[in-house]
């Protein structure tokens, strides 16, 4: 079989392909896996474990900041360095993304670095990073793609002013005042880090609740400790637009008539996050999508098109590592 030929082809690497792709290795296959960026998908590199190592370098600081002294323990000019909590949490990601590494080598693995398409006949169209084209081939393909945040037409990310979570989990600096569009567990997680090292915080919500995804009883008793710690929850405000001048950004939103507006440093929008199926070849093969651009699978995680199978975030239900 040539490096063009292989019986399961697996097309990103997240929680769900890099696994999906060493199971299929272990089982006698000879597999690929291709993926634009980094091991590991955006649970590893910008998603649940960054968030956690931030939240919890954060929550000790917070602790002895507020109650150090209840323990005998007492510091002067206590502060956190924002760029070694970045190293730390870099620390983190890069061990882990490692060991995905050498685990892919270990199962001889191979690792193309780009983008897949699907070409129909088995086939994947792939183009490496530096532009360069191939087709590959298998009776088996697996999308996981996974998914992107999702951008509110009038908030374009910038990278500077309106951010995304992935912009928002490596911040160079603590912004004074962070407005939150969205009170989901994105927006309430990165709002908790940056309100715990002195933000501003003010959290946005269309919803009448914070997490609202949760029990209301659940809702209820997040929002008190939410603002026990600090942050400002403006609920039930639909937000109409935003302005950029000198460097800042001053976004309004309405509320059963009344306008709100807010300024900040920093707008980081958190309003979910969508599919990444977009240049996939979905229209060349006939692969069909629902209307939110989910890949639609059956209980076997079959596609309609024969030979080809879908994980994780381009699928339907909760967009979480431990699902895909």
């Amino acid at each position: 079989m040539s490096e063009t030929q292989f019986d399961v082809i697996v097309l990103g690497a997240g929680p769900g392909g890099y696994v999906a792709a060493i199971r299929a290795a272990q089982l006698g296959m000879k597999v690929a896996i291709v993926e634009k960026s980094n091991l590991g998908g955006t649970c590893l590199n910008v998603g649940c474990i960054p968030s956690k190592a931030l939240l919890h370098s954060t929550e000790m600081f917070a602790f002895f900041k507020h109650h150090g002294a209840d323990h005998g323990i007492t510091a002067k000019g206590l502060a956190m360095d924002v760029n070694t909590l970045m190293e730390k949490k870099q620390s983190v990601v890069t061990k882990l993304r490692g060991g995905i590494d050498q685990l892919l080598k270990a199962r001889k693995i191979t690792h193309f670095k780009g983008t897949g398409k699907l070409l129909g006949n088995s086939k994947l169209g792939v183009t490496a990073l530096e532009g360069a084209t191939h087709e590959i081939q298998a009776k088996h393909i697996i999308i996981a793609t996974g998914s992107a945040p999702i951008e509110l037409p009038f908030m374009r990310f910038d990278g500077e002013l309106i951010i995304s979570s992935d912009d928002g989990i490596a911040l160079p600096e603590v912004p004074k005042k962070l407005v939150v569009v969205g009170a989901g567990a994105i927006g309430l997680e990165l709002g908790c880090v940056w309100n715990r090292l002195g933000s501003d915080v003010t959290v946005v919500e269309l919803l009448p609740n914070v997490a609202p995804t949760f029990d209301t009883d659940i809702c209820k008793a997040a929002e008190r400790v939410f603002k026990k710690q600090g942050l400002k929850f403006e609920l039930g405000a639909k937000v109409t637009g935003v302005k950029q001048a000198k460097g800042k950004a001053y976004l309004t939103a309405e509320r059963d008539g009344q306008v709100l507006e807010f300024e900040a440093d920093k707008i980081l929008v958190a309003v979910g996050r969508k599919p990444y199926t977009d240049g996939l070849g979905a229209d060349t093969v006939g692969l069909q999508l629902d209307e939110r651009k989910r890949i639609v699978v059956d209980k076997h995680y079959c596609t309609n098109v024969p030979g080809v199978y879908a994980i994780g975030d381009v699928t339907t239900g909760p967009m979480l590592a431990h699902k895909a």
